[in-house]
């Protein structure tokens, strides 16, 4: 089959309902207030396609909603962007999932309904879809429970059709953190942890702890480290990209998917590792600077002023 597109996201779909400008995190039997609202495009991997087509890439998508006006809104807002939504399937047993976040300075909290997320499986991603991109990229596997048995199956088959492929795990709920990381990574190109994630995956509580850990594998790992920017691990040595600052943030949600996006992007057009991850780091802030995941890429006329204003960065 004909490649139509660089990236196929499958992956978690639901809104975020934001409450920004909260006092303080809420107390059992007590209330606090919000000074702001945003109903938007939220999780990891709809940010992700959404954000890294901004950037230029082709992106298809699969995951499934609910028929419901979230749904509705979440296609509209990944159409509006050129995310091919064509492989989205909609459920009649669930609704939409939602992500209501609680943002403290520069933390937050979220509870979220899963709702139709639930309910994607390996079944739903045909070979057909799989050899029209070439690259895979799955993020929330633990949001994902319908999907999370077969991950490994899934990045295989990827594999055996060509594609590169590339996993950000995201937090677990559970705290469970079971999967087998060994397996796993055979078939993964570009694994995208935080720093915290890292650390539970290897049960090590210790950075440097994890860093020897990690030699072991051959696979190109990615660190996350905030405002301390990210780590890069090839399977000779460890490159550190430091932040791009922004003292002015007004949210962090998505910052980490917008990393990746950003990586992503320099990836598919051959670059260099530290051109790869000095983008993302830059992709990353860029993502601070306005409220949501998506904020700030609105299109590739804004996310060029920001760079530009923000971090005297040319592109």
């Amino acid at each position: 089959m004909a490649i139509q597109y660089d990236v196929l996201v499958v992956g978690e779909l639901n809104i975020d309902l934001i409450l920004n400008k909260i006092d303080k995190f809420p107390i059992i039997g007590k209330e606090v207030l919000a000074d702001q609202m945003t109903l938007t495009l939220g999780s990891s991997s709809a940010i992700f396609a959404s954000n890294l087509r901004t950037l230029g890439t082709t992106v298809t998508y699969i995951g499934k909603l609910g028929k419901d006006d979230f749904g509705d809104h979440i296609i509209k807002a990944l159409a509006t962007k050129k995310v091919d939504t064509s492989n989205i399937i909609f459920s009649t047993k669930f609704n939409t999932g939602v992500t209501v976040v609680l943002n403290f300075l520069e933390e937050r909290a979220n509870v979220t309904y899963p709702g139709a997320m639930n309910a994607l499986t390996i079944d739903d991603i045909s070979d057909k879809v799989l050899q029209s991109a070439k690259h895979l990229h799955v993020s929330s596997i633990f949001l994902q429970p319908g999907l999370k048995p077969d991950i490994i199956n899934l990045f295989k088959r990827a594999k055996e059709f060509g594609l590169t492929t590339s996993l950000d795990p995201q937090w677990d709920p559970a705290e469970k953190w079971d999967i087998n990381l060994n397996e796993l990574l055979q078939y993964v190109d570009l694994f995208f942890p935080n720093i915290d994630e890292l650390k539970a995956l290897l049960k090590f509580s210790d950075f440097d702890d994890c860093i020897k850990e990690i030699q072991r594998f051959k696979n190109i790992i990615i660190i996350k480290d905030s405002n301390k920017g990210a780590y890069l691990w090839n399977g000779n040595e460890l490159i550190h990209q430091p932040a791009f600052l922004n003292n002015n943030v007004v949210d962090s949600i998505g910052a980490g998917d917008s990393f990746d996006a950003g990586f992503i992007n320099k990836y598919m057009q051959n670059g260099s590792e530290e051109e790869c991850l000095e983008f993302a780091a830059l992709v990353g802030a860029i993502n601070t600077t306005r409220s949501g995941g998506t904020g700030a890429f609105e299109n590739a006329e804004l996310f060029k002023k920001i760079a530009q204003s923000n971090f005297n960065y040319f592109i």
